[in-house]
């Protein structure tokens, strides 16, 4: 990724629309700002979320509140808490999914 074309500039996150996605179990409500390739967003998962899908995508993701656990579909298994983060390359390694038995609010970028 290539921080490029992109003027300086703030995000009011609570002002964007939020989109509630359903997961396997539990729910995900975020908040985004696209910026050309580059996606932010902002997460909140419910309690006893399991993400519906298994992806490949990239993604770096800081835990800003709460738990939760990147299960890879080879059995790896990172546990984060707030404070922490994860990455992985885009179509690198096993795909993964989110698990998060209690709740968390995540910013990702991909």
């Amino acid at each position: 990724m290539k921080l490029q074309n992109l003027p300086a500039d703030a995000t009011d996150w609570p002002r964007l629309p939020a989109t509630l996605t359903p997961g396997q179990t539990g729910a995900a409500t975020a908040r985004t700002r696209q910026l050309g390739e580059i996606t932010l967003r902002v997460v909140h998962y419910s309690p006893g979320y399991v993400a519906g899908e298994w992806c490949c995508k990239g993604h770096i993701a800081l835990v800003v509140d709460g738990t939760l656990v990147i299960e890879h579909r080879d059995g790896s298994r990172f546990p984060l808490a707030a404070g922490m983060s994860w990455h992985v390359g885009d179509d690198e390694g096993a795909p993964h999914r989110l698990v998060s038995e209690a709740g968390a609010r995540v910013f990702i970028v991909d």
